[in-house]
C-alpha cells in the first residue's frame, strides 16, 4: 500500500548516436533487483569456462553486425590533385593550374573536389563539387576507393584531374587493403600566380645626369615662344597664335591658345598640357596598339629639348606644326648665353584683310514697332531702343485730342465717330470709339497706343504723323484705314499757340478758323442780350457756318437730307418732334455734337420739343 510508483525501468539507451539496450536496476514500485546484474559480455566469459561437469563446454554466441557508418564513421581518404583550365583572353598566361583535395568518405562511398582559397586570384574557389556520390561512367557505376591511386588521371564532370599523392591515413588504408599504391608525384604550380609572388628583379644602371641639380639651377626659368598653327588646309581652317612654353627646370612643354575679343571660340587655355612631349619613337611592329601605349623613355629614342625651338623654324608638336615667328627677351638672353645664337630677328605674320559684308537690312513685317523689330537686325540680344527721356518729363501727361470719322464706301462705316488721341511724350497715337447704344456697333478701344508712319515711308527713312500733320479736314492713313479729322479739342489750340514756333502757320490757322465761330457765340453767351431775340441776320451768319463746316464733311448728302425730312413730315407743317428730329439726324450722319450744329437747332428750336426743320435745312442747300 506504500507504493507510489508503478512504471517500468527505461531499458534503452542511446552513447554517440547508437541505441543499446542495459539491463534494469529497479523493479516496479522501484524495489531494487538482485538477479540478473550481470551483463551479456559477462554471462559470455563466464560460460567460456569448463564447467563442473563431464559433458562439453557451451560456444560463445557470434559477434553483434557492425553497419559501415558506425565502423567507418569519420574516415576520410584525402588525395592532393590539380587541373589544368585555358585562359585564351589573356596576354601574359595562356593557362592555369589549380590545386584540389579530393575527398572520400568511407562510410557511405560519397567524394567531393574543394580548392583552396588563393589571395588576390579573383577566382570563385572553394567547394568545386559538393559531398555526393560521384558517376564514374554513362552506365550508372559510381567511384569506390579501389579506383582511386596516386599517379593517376581521374574524369570528373569532364574536368580531368590529376591525383599526385595523399595523406598518410589514405596510405595505410589502401595498403592494409591490400591496394599497390603508385610512387607520389611532386605538385604543380601555376607559372602566373609564382610570377607575382615573386617579381623580376630588373637593375638599371643609374644615369649621370642629375636631375637634382637642373631642378635646383633652372626652377622657375621658362622659354616662351609665339607661334602660329596654319589650318587652312582644313574646311574652315584659319591660321591660330599660340604661345609656347618650354619648362627648364624638367624639360617639359606646354602650348597655350591666345584668345581675342568676339573671336568666337570657347576659353580653353591650354591645348596641350604641361608634359615632356616625344620627337623620336622606337621602331615597333606596325601591329602594335599604339593608341593605347604609354610613352615612357623605353618607347621614345628623343625627347623635345631646348635646341628644337628656333625663331623662324617650325616644330611639329604632338602632329600638328607650329611656325615660330618671335620669343621673348628672357629667351633670346637665355639661347645667347647657352648656345650662342644671336639671330632672333622676328617674322612678320601677314594677315588676310576681312571681307566687310555689307549689312543688309530685310523689309519690315509690320509685327511690333518699327524700331523694336529693327534690334533684331543688329544683335543677337536685341535691346530696346532708346529713348527721348527729356522729352518724356516735359510732356508727361500732355495728350491732344482729335475728332476723326471713317472714310468708307460702306454707309454705316461712315457714322462711325472716334476719338484720335496723340501723346506728346512718345508720339504715339490710340484711337477710341465711344459706344453708340443701338447702334449695332461694338465700341471700345480702335487702336492701341502706337506710332503710326505715314503713307509711303520706307524702313531706312521712316515718317511719322506729327501733331503738324493733323489739321480739320486732312486726311490721316492707319494701317490702311482713312480717317477724316472733324473736330478738336480748345487744349490743341491753346497748346499750338502756346508753342507757336514749333508748328507750321497753316496747321495753326486751320485750328484758329475752326474754333473763331465758338469763341463768337461763347462771347455772345456772356453778353446781356438774350439768345431767343436773335436777328435773322445772325441767324443768316450761323448757316453760313455750319455751311463751311459741313464742307469739311464729304460724306453727307445735302439731297437725301432734305428728302428725308419733308418724308418724315406728313402733315407739312414744316415742325417736327425733337426726338424725332435728333433720331433722323443720326440715321443720315449729320454732326450733331458739333458746337454750331447745336447752337442752329437751339435757334430753330420752337418750344421745348418742336423744332422747325426748314430754317435747319437752309445750312444744307442742294
Amino acid at each position: 500500500p506504500q507504493k507510489t510508483s508503478f512504471h517500468r525501468s527505461q531499458t534503452l539507451g542511446y552513447k554517440n548516436g547508437f541505441a543499446f539496450s542495459r539491463l534494469p536496476t529497479v523493479g516496479i514500485g522501484r524495489e531494487r533487483l538482485y538477479v540478473n546484474q550481470l551483463s551479456q559480455a559477462e554471462l559470455d566469459e563466464l560460460s567460456k569456462r569448463p564447467m563442473l561437469t563431464y559433458r562439453q563446454a557451451k560456444q560463445a554466441p557470434p559477434s553483434g553486425f557492425i553497419p559501415a557508418h558506425v565502423a567507418f564513421d569519420k574516415k576520410i581518404l584525402k588525395f592532393d590533385a590539380y587541373f589544368q583550365e585555358d585562359v585564351p583572353l589573356s596576354a601574359e598566361e595562356h593557362y592555369r593550374i589549380r590545386q584540389v583535395a579530393i575527398y572520400y568518405y568511407l562510410e557511405d562511398d560519397s567524394m567531393s573536389v574543394i580548392e583552396p582559397v588563393v589571395q588576390n586570384s579573383g577566382l570563385l574557389q572553394g567547394k568545386l563539387i559538393r559531398r555526393h556520390r560521384v558517376p564514374k561512367n554513362d552506365g550508372g557505376d559510381h567511384y569506390h576507393w579501389k579506383d582511386l591511386n596516386r599517379g593517376m588521371n581521374i574524369t570528373m564532370y569532364g574536368r580531368l584531374y590529376r591525383i599526385v599523392d595523399c595523406d598518410p591515413f589514405t596510405q595505410v588504408f589502401l595498403e592494409s587493403q591490400g591496394i599497390e599504391l603508385n610512387p607520389p608525384e611532386k605538385m604543380v604550380f601555376d607559372p602566373y600566380t609564382e610570377l607575382r609572388r615573386m617579381p623580376m628583379h630588373k637593375y638599371v644602371t643609374p644615369s649621370d645626369f642629375d636631375q637634382l641639380k637642373q631642378f635646383l639651377t633652372y626652377d622657375k626659368q621658362v622659354l616662351r615662344f609665339y607661334a602660329m598653327w596654319d589650318d587652312t588646309d582644313s574646311i574652315f581652317g584659319e591660321n591660330r597664335p599660340y604661345i609656347i612654353h618650354y619648362y627648364l627646370a624638367d624639360d617639359t612643354v606646354e602650348v597655350r591658345e591666345v584668345y581675342k575679343q568676339n573671336d568666337g571660340r570657347d576659353p580653353f587655355p591650354i591645348l596641350i598640357k604641361r608634359q615632356r612631349l616625344p620627337k623620336t619613337f622606337v621602331d615597333k611592329k606596325k601591329t602594335f596598339p599604339s593608341c593605347v601605349l604609354e610613352i615612357s623613355d623605353q618607347e621614345v629614342l628623343e625627347w623635345y629639348t631646348a635646341k628644337d625651338f628656333a625663331v623662324g623654324k617650325s616644330t611639329t608638336l604632338l602632329g600638328r606644326t607650329f611656325f615660330i615667328y618671335d620669343c621673348d627677351e628672357f629667351t633670346r638672353n637665355f639661347y645667347r648665353d647657352k648656345f650662342g645664337i644671336t639671330d632672333f630677328q622676328p617674322v612678320e605674320i601677314k594677315k588676310k584683310p576681312l571681307e566687310e559684308v555689307p549689312q543688309v537690312i530685310p523689309p519690315y513685317n509690320g509685327f511690333g514697332v518699327l524700331e523694336d523689330s529693327l534690334q533684331n537686325c543688329f544683335s543677337l540680344l536685341p535691346k530696346p531702343p532708346r529713348k527721348d527721356v527729356i522729352k518724356m518729363l516735359e510732356n508727361d501727361h500732355r495728350v491732344l485730342r482729335y475728332q476723326v470719322a471713317l472714310e468708307s464706301p460702306n454707309p454705316e462705316d461712315r457714322k462711325r465717330r472716334f476719338i484720335l488721341s496723340y501723346f506728346l511724350s512718345n508720339d504715339m497715337i490710340s484711337i477710341y470709339e465711344p459706344p453708340v447704344r443701338n447702334s449695332g456697333i461694338i465700341g471700345g478701344k480702335y487702336l492701341g497706343k502706337t506710332r503710326v508712319a505715314k503713307p509711303g515711308s520706307t524702313t531706312e527713312n521712316v515718317m511719322y504723323y506729327e501733331p503738324s500733320d493733323l489739321t480739320i479736314g486732312s486726311t490721316i492713313e492707319v494701317f490702311g484705314h482713312r480717317f477724316v479729322i472733324t473736330d478738336a479739342d480748345e487744349y490743341v489750340l491753346n497748346y499750338m499757340e502756346s508753342n507757336a514756333e514749333s508748328f507750321p502757320t497753316a496747321t495753326l490757322q486751320s485750328l484758329r478758323d475752326h474754333f473763331r465761330p465758338r469763341q463768337v457765340l461763347k462771347e455772345t453767351a456772356k453778353s446781356d442780350i438774350p439768345m431767343l431775340g436773335t436777328s435773322d441776320q445772325e441767324m443768316d451768319e450761323l448757316i453760313v457756318q455750319v455751311r463751311e463746316e459741313m464742307k469739311l464733311h464729304k460724306y453727307l448728302n445735302n439731297k437725301s437730307i432734305q428728302e428725308a425730312f419733308l418724308q418724315c413730315d406728313k402733315d407739312g407743317s414744316g415742325i417736327l418732334d425733337k426726338a424725332k428730329f435728333l433720331a433722323l439726324c443720326d440715321s443720315l450722319s449729320v454732326p450733331t455734337n458739333s458746337f454750331l450744329v447745336n447752337k442752329l437747332i437751339d435757334l430753330c428750336s420752337c418750344g421745348e420739343d418742336k423744332i422747325n426743320y426748314r430754317d435747319f435745312l437752309r445750312a444744307f442747300p442742294c
